[in-house]
């Protein structure tokens, strides 16, 4: 079976471009998502891992849509060798059932890992030298109304909500709600 594993960064990115491009390889199961790549929680990705059989083979656009760093990518590739399952990906026109393949596998996750860490840095330095100018200033700090915070955080000390249920209740992401729990004396937020 041929199995296309198709991935963008967040969900105002549009996938189209990779579907367009995985089109010919006569794909029979999509698995797409919207998720960043250095997430390790990637459910369609899991899925797809699953569900893939001996003999089947994995396309994807290209192996920064698989994996952000190259020991990611290679612990893929392994687990995909162990299932005998091949990986071709359409971009770098490589294919880990060959040996030349396999090479240019551990070059590419190699160079590709470069290039994220350089931009890293890069950002970190732009970062820097705007605050420097005071033109950076973070994010604004998250509020929640009193009110609204103490009666969802009374609602989840009684186990009458999850922290997921809270975080959806006061509009505000799970991170964001650690990090307020976490700074939480028994009357503030």
């Amino acid at each position: 079976m041929n199995i296309a594993y198709v991935r963008v960064s967040t969900a105002e990115q549009n996938e189209q471009r990779q579907i367009d491009a995985l089109k010919c390889c006569g794909i029979d199961r999509w698995f797409t998502e919207k998720v960043s790549g250095k997430d390790t929680n990637r459910p369609q990705l899991q899925a797809m891992l699953d569900f893939a059989r001996e003999g089947d083979t994995i396309f994807v656009h290209d192996f920064s849509r698989l994996a952000r760093s190259t020991s990611d990518l290679l612990r893929i590739v392994e687990l995909l060798k162990r299932k005998k399952i091949h990986l071709v990906s359409n971009k770098e026109n490589i294919d880990t059932a060959t040996p030349t393949g396999k090479l240019m596998l551990t070059m590419i996750g190699a160079i590709n890992e470069f290039e994220r860490q350089n931009l890293l840095e890069r950002q970190r330095e732009g970062i820097a030298i705007a605050r420097a100018n005071g033109k950076y200033k973070g994010r604004c700090p998250v509020r929640v109304e009193s009110q609204k915070w103490q009666a969802a955080l009374e609602k989840y000390r009684t186990r009458q909500i999850t922290k997921q249920q809270m975080a959806r209740m006061l509009g505000i992401s799970r991170p964001t709600l650690n990090r307020l729990l976490a700074q939480c004396t028994p009357e503030t937020p």
